[in-house]
This record gives C-alpha cells, structure tokens and sequence, in this order.
C-alpha cells in the first residue's frame, strides 16, 4: 500500500514545537540580554552574522528564526519575534563582580551603532549559588536593587530565589538575579532565566501601548468635546444647518476610524504581550519569600494600571467612534426626513399647479369650441346661403338655425377625440 501523502507543512508545523529550546546554565553564570525592535525594511539575520562573524562563529541559516550556538567563549541564544529580536549571550561568571557593566561589552560597540533598529530593553542576569543564609541574600538584594520596588520571589519549588527592580541601572541596563538551589538542572535554571528576560521583554513591548494609549488622551478628549458639541446643536436645533452638523459629523467619524486603524494593532498586540507576561509568571509558581512581594504582586500594583490604561482607551476610542456614528445615523434621518417635507411639499405644489393647469384647459377648450364653431357656421352658411331664395328665408335666419348644430357637433367631436386621445 503507497504511503499516506503528508502536509506539506507537516515538518515545519511540528518543527515549530521544538524550534526554540531553552538555553542551558550553571551556577555561577553571567547573562547579557538584549531585546531589538527592528526596522521593518531590514533583516535581523544579517545583523545576527555580523554579531557570529565578529566572533569567528558560524553563520546561521537565512530561513532560520532562532539560533543557539557557541560564540567564541560565549554561548548565544538569537529569537526573531514579529517586532521584535532577542539576543541572550551566556557567559561562565569566574570572580567577576555581578552586574558589572563590562558584561554587557560582549556586544561590541561598533556592532552595537551598526543595529538598524530600537533596543526595547536590554538586561544584566547574575545566577548565582544559594547561599545557606537568607540574611546573605537579603544584603545582596539591598546592595544591587532599589528596596521600594524590589520584587523577591522563590520559584519552581525552591529551586531558585529570583529578584529585580524592574530599574534601569546607571549602566542602563536592567537587572535580574537568581539565587540556585544547588542540585537544580542546568536546563532547568535555563527555564528560569528564559522566562525572566522574556517577563522583561514582553512588559517593556506591552508598555509601547501604554505610550500610546497615553498620547491619545488629548485627542480623545478634544474629539469628545466637538461631538459634545455637535450634538447639544442638534438637540437645540439652532445654528449651523443639518446638512452642515452632518459633514461636521462625518469628519469626526473619519478621524476617529483612522485614529483606531492605525492603533489597532499595537492594542491588540499589547493585550497579547500582556497575557504573556502573567502566563510566565504563573509559569515561575511563585511563592513569597522574607516577606518581599513577588513578581505578581509588582505586576498587579505597577504594571497591571498601565494595561488597564490601555484597556480604557481602546474602549473610549470605539466608544467615540460608535457615538459619532450613531449620531450622524440620527442626523442623517432627521435630513432625510426634512427633505421628504420638502419633496411632499413640492408635490404638493406641482398638483396645484396641475389642477390650475387642467382648469386652464377646460377654459382653453371651451374657447376652442367657440373659435371652431364660428369657423365652421360661416363656412357652413356660405354653402347653404344659395337655398336662401328658394327657402324664402333671410341669411341670418338661415345662420342662426345651423349655429346650434354646429357648436354641438364641433364640441361632440372635440371631446371625443380628447377621450381618445386619453
């Protein structure tokens, strides 16, 4: 029996799946992270080589949108996203100090100003041993981030103590720590410190939303104000003309469906980005730890406002929008009603017209029979005026007996062909 013919995206479905393993770490490691908004006109890739090229490392695949490989003394992680790109360089921590600015000089400047694109975010990543002392972990978390906004938590059932500030450092970059329980997997403490720097990524994406959302807020309002306006005119029916509020109308409306065209898809994105950043979260099973708040509890009193913002907006924009379409709906009939005034007043006026018209007629007529009779009782009196003699009877008795017979036949035969002709 011949073999059932695959998908031809059977391999690359399920390719997919596996296309994106997570990176592999010991205790003690160093993390540089950097996340690139690309320009849309360019390809990551050939900033990838550029990067592998620099280190002597193989090029990878033109189709490829992931690569994981060695680079040089370093291992590099590269992730092409939709906006996006992301780049996790892993390196053996030695004696160096954590979240010392030179981690980040893996990426060399002259590639860094070459990058035709945006850092969205960029991060140092300390993995650390545990300590057998907490109080050891809290004088570290006191030396390395802002105690305000500090978000502690112990993750994957004790296998790690994880902690940021979700600052940007002097250095400009963020930081991100992680305290390893010994005998944790080195595939597992990749686990962690994926999920991490994607929580960074994808909050930092999430927040162009918010940037936009925010920007909005004076347009949105100025857009209220003139439909405010606009309306109390039509209910107040004085001022501008219904046909002129209803072009007033329609620009508005305009405006609004532009303005949610072109934000359509950095809310929609943001409200994914969103759901991934609470989904890697709950991915990390948090639990409190020295009584610090957690990841979650960070996100629900700092970032959670932010995307309800953004929430909002979207909201008031298709708000805005539907108000200005249902009022111009209800303008509109109101033009159509009062041109339908109109036009039964013009009928109105064009039957009156008619009526005077079919009267001017009936008078015509009568005077048609009158001019037609005279005509036709002097030609009939020319041919009867020779038996004038004989019949003994004078011209004008002679006139005066045809004229009655005439005139009834002249209008007799008017209104009959008036019949026939309707």
């Amino acid at each position: 029996m011949a073999p059932i013919k695959d998908h031809p995206q059977r391999l690359a479905l399920t390719g997919e799946m596996h296309a994106r393993p997570f990176p592999q770490l010991a205790a003690p490691s160093r993390v540089a992270f950097l996340a690139v908004k690309f320009a849309p006109t360019t390809d990551p890739k050939s900033e990838l080589n550029a990067l592998l090229a620099h280190y002597g490392a193989p090029r990878a695949d033109l189709e490829a949108k992931h690569y994981y490989g060695e680079m040089g003394r370093f291992t590099l992680k590269w992730e092409q996203h939709t906006e996006f790109v992301t780049y996790t360089v892993i390196a053996q921590a030695g004696d160096t100090t954590a979240f010392a600015p030179t981690d980040f000089e893996v990426f060399p400047e002259d590639w860094l100003a070459a990058v035709q694109g945006e850092r969205i975010t960029s991060a140092l990543v300390a993995v650390l041993p545990k300590p057998g002392d907490d109080a050891e972990i809290a004088g570290h978390l006191h030396d390395w981030f802002v105690p305000e906004s500090l978000a502690v938590a112990e993750v994957l059932e004790g296998a790690s103590v994880v902690a940021s500030d979700f600052r940007i450092d002097p250095a400009g970059h963020m930081r991100l720590a992680l305290f390893i329980e010994a005998g944790t997997g080195q595939r597992r403490i990749g686990r962690i410190v994926q999920r991490l720097c994607e929580i960074e990524t994808y909050k930092a994406m999430s927040m162009l939303g918010f940037m936009e959302a925010r920007g909005m807020a004076m347009a949105l309002n100025d857009f209220d104000g003139q439909l405010s306006s606009l309306m109390g005119a039509m209910r107040s029916g004085a001022g501008t003309s219904a046909e002129e509020t209803l072009h007033a109308l329609l620009d508005v409306s305009v405006a609004l469906e532009a303005l949610t065209a072109d934000t359509a898809y950095r809310f929609a994105a943001t409200e994914a980005y969103e759901a991934i950043v609470y989904q890697r979260i709950s991915a990390l099973r948090e639990e409190r730890f020295m009584g610090r708040q957690g990841f979650g509890e960070f996100m629900m009193r700092r970032y959670e406002p932010a995307m309800r913002t953004v929430k909002s907006t979207e909201t008031r924009l298709q708000t805005l929008s539907g108000r200005a379409l249902r009022a111009a709906e209800l303008l509109r009939t109101r033009v159509d009603v009062e041109r339908s005034a109109q036009n039964q007043a013009i009928l109105a006026s064009m039957d009156r017209r008619a009526d005077l018209q079919l009267r001017l007629q009936h008078t015509v007529e009568g005077l048609s029979v009158v001019a037609i009779s005279y005509y036709a009782v002097s030609l009939v009196s020319y041919l009867l005026y020779p038996l004038a003699e004989p019949l003994e009877v004078s011209k004008g008795l002679l006139t005066a007996v045809v004229t009655v017979p005439v005139v009834l036949g002249v209008w007799w035969t008017l209104r009959h062909l008036r019949r026939k002709i309707g």
